[in-house]
Order: C-alpha cells, then structure tokens, then sequence
C-alpha cells in the first residue's frame, strides 16, 4: 500500500498537485483546495487532530500514510507528516488503496 501511495504521492508533487507540510495543508483545507489530505502513520497527535479536524468539517477525506521519515523521502524533502492533494483524479487514485 505505501509504495503504491509514495509513488503516486512523488508524481503529483513533481506536477506541482499537491502541497506538503502542516502549515501549507491547513491554510489549503481552510480554502477548500484538497481533494484528500494524506498524514504520516507517526504524525503527532495535535498534528493530526488540527488537521483531521479541519478536513472533516470540510468533508474531506484523511488517508494515513507511511512513517513521516518514507513520506518526506520519497517527495524528496525531509520527514513530511501532512501532505494535501489538490488534483481530484489524484486523489481518487490514492483513496483506491
């Protein structure tokens, strides 16, 4: 599941589809830009509850991903715990796992 979801993940970023970082994924979820949010599996829990909190009241969905150190990795940053997607086919392609 994660390789599948690293990959997709690393393609959208190089298409410019997706916004990686807790900051930039909350000001997206309050501007309703994402079509999923992805957190890493170790993602802090006021990382998580922020962010789960926001895209639930928007209706959108929250996938969990790889450990953060794999996530950053494979966007090609540091560990990444919150990565939002903005394209909709992407995000259908995620939420297929």
């Amino acid at each position: 599941m994660s390789s599948r979801l690293t990959r997709l993940l690393g393609l959208g970023a190089r298409a410019g589809n997706v916004v990686i970082g807790v900051g930039g994924v909350r000001a997206g979820l309050q501007q309703d830009k994402f079509a999923c949010v992805v957190l890493a599996a170790d993602a802090g829990p006021r990382t998580m509850e922020k962010v789960t909190r926001l895209a639930e009241a928007r209706q959108i969905p929250v996938l969990r991903g790889p450990p953060a150190e794999q996530l950053g990795t494979s966007l090609g940053r540091p560990p990444v715990q919150a990565v939002g997607v903005s394209d909709r086919a992407l995000a259908r392609g995620l939420m297929e796992e």
